[in-house]
């Protein structure tokens, strides 16, 4: 299979829950997720993505999660680790945890979504308007989780007609096992590229 190029005008880099409680030390889910932290090294990874893609012109997005005590008002079902997340105000509106994490941080002129609150940061947000508004057709994806959010997201993206690429080494789960699954079988399913950040990067037609 060819590499496939970037341009960067109409590429988007997209980072999904760069939020204090996954990624800092006293964040709420941080005990849980740490070890596959340190496994990928991923903050070293998303910051050396994320300074690529800013060298080069791409367009970079901030799709974090968000909820606070109406996010399923409307939701006959909830799933029960939304609810568990819910009831210990994890990602929660206004808080520490909903933070972007401060090493990953958008910059003035960078977009950030509104916040998604299940899986999919299409859903419920203005992620496709603000996308189709700057001229994106190619999506890259990268941050957390690795089977949750990020691939709901890139789920979306490519039933929408978006070319979508998974960063897999800029993507963590919780366990091995589910990291694997989204690595190994969701990525090359749904994506049309799963790459390395530094095979991403080699790809970019710069601005």
């Amino acid at each position: 299979m060819n590499q496939p190029r970037y341009p960067a005008r109409t590429t988007a880099l997209i980072l999904v829950d760069v939020l204090n409680d996954f990624l800092a030390d006293d964040g709420k889910l941080h005990g849980m997720i740490g070890p596959m932290l340190e496994q990928t090294d991923l903050i070293a990874q998303l910051q050396r993505l994320l300074a690529g893609a800013r060298e080069a012109g791409v367009q970079i997005f901030f799709a974090p999660h968000g909820q606070d005590e109406h996010s399923f008002d409307d939701v006959p079902h909830v799933h029960p680790r939304l609810a568990a997340g819910a009831a210990n105000q994890v990602f929660w509106k206004g808080s520490y945890g909903a933070e972007f994490f401060p090493p990953l941080k958008p910059r003035a002129g960078e977009v950030v979504i509104s916040q998604h609150r299940m899986f999919d940061s299409f859903i419920g947000t203005d992620l496709e308007q603000q996308l189709r508004a700057r001229g994106i057709d190619h999506v890259v994806l990268a941050g957390l989780t690795s089977h949750t959010c990020v691939e709901g997201t890139g789920r979306h993206a490519l039933e929408a007609g978006f070319h979508v690429t998974f960063i897999k080494d800029g993507v963590a789960e919780f366990t091995e096992q589910a990291h694997r699954a989204a690595i190994d079988i969701s990525y090359p399913t749904f994506g049309h590229a799963s790459l390395t950040v530094d095979e991403f990067l080699a790809g970019v037609q710069r601005a």
